[in-house]
């Protein structure tokens, strides 16, 4: 038979000892010749299986596609061929494995599959594409709890920002520094721009003539508007204490932020008059926009069909609030039940702001005793009774824990428990939703909307949501009928 190999590394195990690509090739193409497989194809490549594209091994699978006859595919063990049960391309391999046209041979693993393999050999491959599953899992874990790791000790995961520079320093190991011309101009952007007598094209147009820098409006507010520069790192949205020099003040960024949400803000408003539902529904058939229309004291939503005519129902805006207050109207909880979420979670608040204190005296404790750790071998340098060798390597250390500790405390000062709050509130807003949307005014009826519901769209005379979390958890078990237990004899079941 014909036989296909494959040899595969992925780049966190080409040290592997034997699991060469080397290794692995002479190790398949001796099996096949023994076996007798005639070799029409070898693959060889680092490609790591947990990549979103593996663009390498979809090629392997598109040269197996091509034979008509049955053919051998060899491997040097599963985790060669898969780190996912899931993984689409082995899907395929097994399909064709069912009907016949391939066997895969598992060389290192001594498992060999083909259309009637016993359910032993079978379990074997399972096992092994979930063992492989598991490792991979676990380097995404290490690297995950390794850059957690970095953060917590302030250092920054990615390339310096405008201002700083990536050096390697002389032990070896990667940092970030300030650029000497680069964090003037940075300083200088700030001040100019706090002083609110300069526009973002004044500051281009005086950094071109100044520094014979070419900035566009997108990298220009993208500067004005990166809390690196004060002493904090965001990533993925939050903001993290980081160890390298701050440029500006807290106070400087703070004020910039004032003039840029200030500057030539105007309120929108609507062409004409403003509807309670303008822009907030869309046609469930069509996607349209609904739009309103007043005729005869009444306003009408419907859709404009501009993509083609589909028997649009043109829908009184009463209606609607009609249908909407029955919304709102439902996600009244219980008062004894939200009394009794609230009760518990103020328990678990308080228990938590008990224990958040503790950890903060804790580590403001151990961070005064590393300062002061550090103040004296400062002293000893200077009296000679220890030698600048020995006294930058305990600095290092000492100031290294010390960014930790920082890291570490600042994380406790910033975490605010709004979970206890925001649910106590989310539970008090259904409550009165219902209550609130029957009285307000257009605005506050459409910032209620919002906050509860999305993706309104109009099917007939009948207007369809999704409510948004927790809003919708409410909604189900007041359709369910499910906020108290009930004895089985008078239980009830809802389709």
């Amino acid at each position: 038979m014909k036989a296909i190999v494959l040899a595969r590394v992925s780049t966190e195990e080409q040290k592997e000892a034997g699991n060469s690509l080397p290794a692995q090739q002479a190790r398949l193409e001796r099996y096949c010749t023994q076996k007798g497989f005639e070799i029409v194809k070898v693959f060889s490549f680092d490609e790591s299986a947990y990549k979103t594209k593996r663009i390498e091994f979809s090629e392997v699978i598109k040269e197996v596609q091509k034979y008509q006859e049955k053919i051998v595919f060899c491997c040097d063990k599963i985790d060669r061929l898969t780190r996912n049960v899931f993984d689409q391309n082995v899907g395929i391999l097994e399909e064709l494995r069912k009907k016949g046209l391939i066997e895969l041979h598992f060389v290192s693993d001594n498992v060999v599959l083909h259309q009637d393999s016993p359910a032993t050999d079978l379990f074997r491959f399972t096992i092994g594409t979930s063992l492989a599953k598991y490792f991979s899992d676990a380097i995404r874990d290490n690297v995950k709890r390794a850059l957690e790791q970095k953060i917590r000790m302030g250092e920054w995961i990615g390339r310096a920002c405008y201002g700083y520079k990536n050096i390697t320093d002389e032990a070896g190991k990667k940092t970030i520094v300030v650029d000497e011309f680069t964090s003037r101009i940075v300083v200088k952007v700030y001040e100019w721009y706090a002083t609110g007598a300069f526009s973002f094209s004044l500051i281009r147009a005086k950094l071109k003539t100044d520094y014979n820098v070419n900035f566009s409006q997108g990298y220009l507010d993208k500067i004005l508007k990166d809390p690196f520069y004060y002493g904090m790192m965001r990533i993925k949205g939050t903001l993290y204490p980081h160890k390298y020099t701050q440029l500006i003040s807290k106070e400087l960024y703070d004020q910039v932020q004032a003039i840029k949400a200030n500057h030539n803000k105007k309120p929108f408003k609507y062409a004409g008059k403003l509807y309670v539902y303008r822009g907030l529904i869309r046609c469930a058939h069509c996607g349209l926009a609904i739009t309103p229309e007043k005729h005869k004291g009444h306003v009408y939503y419907h859709c404009t069909q501009h993509n083609g005519k589909h028997g649009a129902e043109w829908l009184r805006e009463e209606e609607l609030t009609k249908q909407l207050a029955g919304v709102f109207l439902r996600m009244k909880v219980p008062d004894d039940v939200v009394n009794d979420i609230i009760n518990n979670l103020k328990v678990v608040h308080e228990g938590k702001v008990e224990f958040r204190a503790e950890q903060m005296a804790e580590l403001t404790k151990e961070r005064e005793l590393y300062a002061k750790r550090t103040e004296r071998i400062y002293l000893d340098r200077l009296d000679g009774r220890i030698t600048e060798q020995v006294y930058d390597s305990f600095y290092t250390q000492f100031r290294e824990k010390i960014a930790d500790l920082d890291g570490r405390i600042a994380l406790l000062q910033q975490a605010e428990d709004k979970y206890y709050i925001t649910a106590t509130y989310l539970l008090e807003l259904a409550n009165r939703a219902h209550e609130l949307f029957l009285s307000s005014e257009i605005e506050e009826k459409r910032q209620l909307i919002k906050l509860t519901l999305q993706n309104l769209r109009l099917e007939g005379k009948t207007l369809r949501y999704d409510a948004i979390k927790p809003f919708n958890t409410i909604l189900n078990f007041s359709d369910c009928q499910t906020w108290y237990p009930v004895p089985d004899s008078n239980r009830r079941f809802s389709g």
